[in-house]
């Protein structure tokens, strides 16, 4: 079948290639012209025949509304729109009424596989009316795994995308709780090989995993990591994963633990830590470090209690 296909970038490029060793013609749009098929969405629409498949792989929020925006002008009824990025699932339901009104059927589809998945295919979780899924799944067929497994109709629209979330966040715990093994290892004086303690793990224990073994491959790289700064981002679907618990009162312990730990990451100077080393100061006379200094400054003098309570009427003498 013909597939409209847009956004280039890391996952789109590798996914129009896997689309097309599967025999599948892809016309393909980005911005950066050196990688693109045709140079307009417009173009794009005109050089595929109806039904019309496009599925777009932009950055979610603006960039993503702007292209289904533009897409709802230039597409016809019966064809359909797939968005495969990582976008909120609350933006789907919006994004398919939108296009409902021209005709077109949306969508959404959460993709898994990142730069591996030209070779291992990519774990793909789609939600939306059954007749537009059938209209993608020849190419839902192609991009998936070989098997039975790596793909599933998750439900209405919304669904996949919402599914993705959580897998994301799931990815979020998995991931802090080796780096926090693999932390108390490099700490500990009597562990002298932390990387084939990890390597010992990839088979007959019950935490192996393909994370474990890209965990392995980054330290076969740079054996303790000294090339790396300790500053992890997050996409947003951890954050939207911690919302939808307290929207649906669901306790998520390890995910929100393991997103908070990526927010103290990015601080160089915890002003938390300042707070605490201040306390530690004055009620125990703690060394703490000067901003400008490294070494461990003196002891401060406990600070003398202020009243905290209501103030009452002065006595009159």
């Amino acid at each position: 079948m013909e597939l409209g296909l847009v956004g280039l970038g890391k996952m789109g490029g590798n996914m129009r290639e896997r689309i097309r060793r599967a025999g599948h013609t892809v016309i393909g749009y980005d911005r950066n012209a050196d990688v693109a098929d045709v140079h307009s969405l417009e173009e794009l629409v005109s050089k595929l025949k109806g039904p019309r498949v496009v599925w777009v792989m932009v950055p979610s929020g603006a960039a993503t509304q702007s292209t289904i925006d533009e897409l709802a002008e230039l597409l016809s009824p019966g064809d359909v729109v797939v968005d495969g990025g990582n976008s909120r699932w609350s933006d789907d339901e919006k994004h398919a009424v939108e296009l409902g009104i021209k005709g077109v059927g949306f969508v959404d589809c959460g993709v898994s596989g990142g730069v591996w998945g030209l070779q291992n295919g990519y774990a793909l979780m789609y939600g939306g009316k059954a007749e537009n899924v059938a209209k993608v799944q020849p190419i839902f067929d192609a991009l998936k795994p070989a098997g039975d497994k790596g793909a599933v109709h998750a439900g209405k629209v919304g669904a996949g995308h919402f599914a993705k979330m959580v897998h994301n966040g799931i990815e979020y715990a998995m991931m802090q709780a080796y780096a926090e093994g693999w932390e108390l290892l490099e700490k500990v004086d009597s562990v002298t090989d932390v990387r084939e303690i990890f390597r010992s793990w990839q088979d007959g224990t019950v935490i192996r995993s393909w994370l474990l073994d890209l965990a392995v491959n980054a330290l076969d790289g740079d054996e303790h990591l000294d090339a790396l700064r300790g500053y992890a981002d997050d996409s947003g679907e951890g954050r939207w994963t911690v919302e939808a618990a307290i929207d649906n009162a669901v306790p998520l312990p390890a995910i929100t633990a393991s997103l908070f730990a990526r927010f103290a990451s990015r601080q160089d100077d915890s002003p938390q830590m300042k707070m605490v080393a201040a306390l530690r100061n004055q009620f125990g006379g703690h060394a703490v470090e000067q901003a400008d200094e490294s070494t461990p400054g003196k002891p401060g003098k406990p600070g003398k209690p202020k009243p905290t309570g209501p103030k009452g009427p002065k006595n009159k003498k």
